[in-house]
């Protein structure tokens, strides 16, 4: 079992559900899935570009990406429909889990001078986006053998309808966000744990 759905299911669950005082288990706010969405704009002139990107998005998700195609033509990015433009891979269940895990863990203090994710990158709905520069930042990918750097969009869906509750679920699962500091207005790392 994943360590991270070892821990909701131990302690992230009573917490929350005394926090926000849910008397219904299953209402008990709960991650749904992760979206990892790689953008390759630049393949229609170059098809390694997008082998490359399903490669790395392979091995960062441990699945395979579907490849997304444009769906209207725009002659000013030289587009056509059907043209391959990007990748995107929904993780669910342990792979989910695992993936979270890394993320939190590993991938995110890697990045140079990093502050923290935004708070505030709610949509209103529960839902949280973070995007990445590049994904060197995940031990999977060989840097040295890395030709082209790509950056990519991860959206982690939950069961609430509330971004302070998904808020308070990431925050459990480590996820570390910044705060702005009250005087000076320089972001400071909250990384508490429940």
């Amino acid at each position: 079992m994943a360590r991270l759905l070892d821990q909701y299911n131990t302690t992230i669950a009573k917490a929350l559900a005394a926090k926000f005082n849910v008397k219904n288990v299953m209402a008990t706010p709960r991650l749904d899935k992760i979206v990892i969405n790689m953008g390759v704009g630049r393949a229609t002139q170059d098809k390694a570009l997008m082998e490359a990107a399903v490669d790395s998005l392979t091995k960062i998700s441990g699945q395979k990406p579907l490849i997304a195609k444009a769906k209207t033509s725009v002659a000013n990015f030289r587009l056509r429909e059907g043209n391959e433009i990007g990748c995107k891979v929904t993780l669910r269940g342990q792979r989910m889990y695992e993936f979270l895990d890394r993320l939190v863990t590993i991938a995110l203090p890697r990045i140079r001078d990093f502050r923290g994710v935004n708070p505030n990158s709610f949509d209103g709905h529960g839902n949280f986006t973070l995007g990445l520069a590049e994904q060197v930042v995940f031990p999977e990918i060989e840097a040295d053998r890395l030709q082209h750097s790509q950056g990519m969009d991860i959206t982690i869906v939950t069961t609430t309808k509330s971004d302070d509750q998904a808020r308070e679920l990431l925050r459990a699962f480590g996820m570390p966000f910044r705060a702005l500091n009250q005087k000076k207005g320089q972001p400071a790392v909250i990384a508490d744990k429940m």
